[in-house]
C-alpha cells in the first residue's frame, strides 16, 4: 500500500522576539511550520547552519547575504518603510517574497497625527509658552483663538495606509480632506487593513491628486500631512516651491521619513513666517542635533520619531504576520508584497 510522502517541515526564523504566548499561537498554525528566535543584531551572529535551512525570515534588519540563506522564499519585515535596507544584496535576489508591515501600525500614527493638528490648531505650542511664565494674557481671545479642524482643510500626502486611517478619523471633524495618491485611478487599497479602520475602498477623501499637482492641492490647505515612504520618486519631494504656495495661516505636519522634505527649506518658511507653524517627527539628521535652529522655534511641535509607537505594536504586528503565514501556508497571495524598483 502507498503512502502519501509526508509534507516537508518549514522552517521559519524570527529576529525580532515575541512573546511565548505569541510564538504558541504561531506554532498551532501548522505541525510543518518549525519557528527559531535568533535576536542577533548582525545576521553574522546567528548561526551559519541555521540560515542554511531558513524558508521564512520575520525581521527587522536582520539580513543574510543570499549565499547564507540558499531556501530563503520569504522575507516578512517588522516594519513598513524599506530604505534603511533598499541596497542589502539580499533585496535583489530574484524569487524573493518580501512583505511589510503596511497598515500594522496605521491606528497609531494616524491618532498622533490627528493630536498634532488638533495641538496646532488650538495653540497648544503658545498656551505652553504661556503657562511657562505663568501668564494669563489680557489679549487672550486674540492670542488663542483656535483654527478648529471643523470646516478646515487636510491635504494628506501618501493616501496609504496610514492617511487612510487618518481619514477615517477626521471625517467625524468635519474636516474637508484632500490626498495625494500615485495612481488616482486606482483609489482602494488591497493591502493588509486592520478591520473595521482605514478606507480600503478609497471613499473617504473629497478629492484626489495625483504627485503633479501636488502644488495645487497644497495651496488649498490648512494642514498639510506628509506620509509618504522615502522612495527615489518622493526623496526632497517638498521643497521651497511647494511650501511657498501655502497659506501663511496653514500648518505643515511631517511624518514621512525626514529626506522627503527639503529641511532648509522648511526651516526658513518657518524662520520667517510664510508658514504658521509645524509639527516634526523625522529629520534629516536622527538625533536631530541639540544645537539646531529647529529646537528653538516657538511655532513648532518637535518629537523624537515616536509617531509608530505603541504598547500594541506586536500584537499588531503578529495579527498581520498570522494572516500571512495562513497565506503563506495554504498557497495564496501574500498582502504588502514589496515592489523594490518602487520602493513599497
Amino acid at each position: 500500500m502507498e503512502t502519501s510522502p509526508k509534507p516537508s517541515q518549514i522552517e521559519a526564523l524570527l529576529t525580532v522576539p515575541f512573546n511565548e504566548q505569541s510564538l504558541a499561537r504561531l506554532r498551532e498554525l501548522s505541525p510543518r511550520l518549525h519557528i527559531q528566535v535568533e535576536t542577533g543584531r548582525k545576521a553574522d551572529e546567528i548561526p551559519a547552519e541555521i540560515w542554511s535551512k531558513v524558508e521564512i525570515l520575520y525581521t527587522d534588519q536582520v539580513m543574510p547575504l543570499p549565499e547564507q540563506a540558499p531556501n530563503l522564499r520569504w522575507v516578512q519585515f517588522h516594519f513598513t518603510g524599506i530604505d534603511p535596507v533598499v541596497d542589502v544584496p539580499l533585496m535583489h535576489k530574484p524569487d524573493l517574497l518580501m512583505t511589510t508591515l503596511s497598515g500594522a501600525a496605521a491606528p497609531q500614527v494616524a491618532e498622533y497625527a490627528v493630536s498634532l493638528l488638533l495641538g496646532l490648531g488650538h495653540r497648544m505650542i503658545e498656551l505652553s509658552q504661556a503657562q511657562d511664565k505663568a501668564d494669563w494674557p489680557r489679549e487672550r481671545w486674540e492670542r488663542f483663538r483656535p483654527m478648529e479642524l471643523r470646516n478646515s482643510t487636510v491635504g494628506i500626502i501618501g493616501y496609504g495606509s496610514l492617511g487612510r486611517e487618518m481619514a477615517r478619523l477626521l471625517r467625524p471633524f468635519g474636516t474637508r480632506i484632500l490626498a495625494v495618491k500615485r495612481d488616482v485611478f486606482h483609489p482602494e487599497d488591497h493591502g493588509y487593513t486592520i478591520p473595521g479602520l482605514g478606507d480600503p475602498g478609497g471613499d473617504l477623501f473629497d478629492r484626489l491628486y495625483p504627485p503633479q499637482a501636488l502644488r495645487s492641492m497644497m495651496k488649498e490647505c490648512d494642514f498639510v500631512v506628509v506620509m509618504l515612504p522615502l522612495t527615489a520618486e518622493t526623496r526632497g519631494l517638498i521643497g521651497a516651491a511647494e511650501l511657498a504656495v501655502m497659506k501663511p495661516s496653514a500648518y505643515f505636519v511631517q511624518l514621512a521619513r525626514g529626506a522627503v522634505v527639503d529641511q532648509t527649506a522648511l526651516l526658513l518658511a518657518l524662520q520667517e513666517r510664510r508658514i504658521a507653524g509645524a509639527a516634526l517627527d523625522v529629520f534629516q539628521e536622527e538625533p536631530l542635533p541639540n544645537n539646531h535652529p529647529l529646537w528653538r522655534l516657538n511655532n513648532v511641535i518637535l518629537s523624537p520619531h515616536i509617531a509608530g509607537m505603541s504598547a500594541a505594536y506586536d500584537e499588531r504586528a503578529l495579527a498581520l504576520w498570522t494572516e500571512n503565514l495562513k497565506r503563506y501556508l495554504t498557497g495564496a497571495s501574500l498582502l504588502n508584497l514589496l515592489d523594490v524598483q518602487k520602493g513599497y
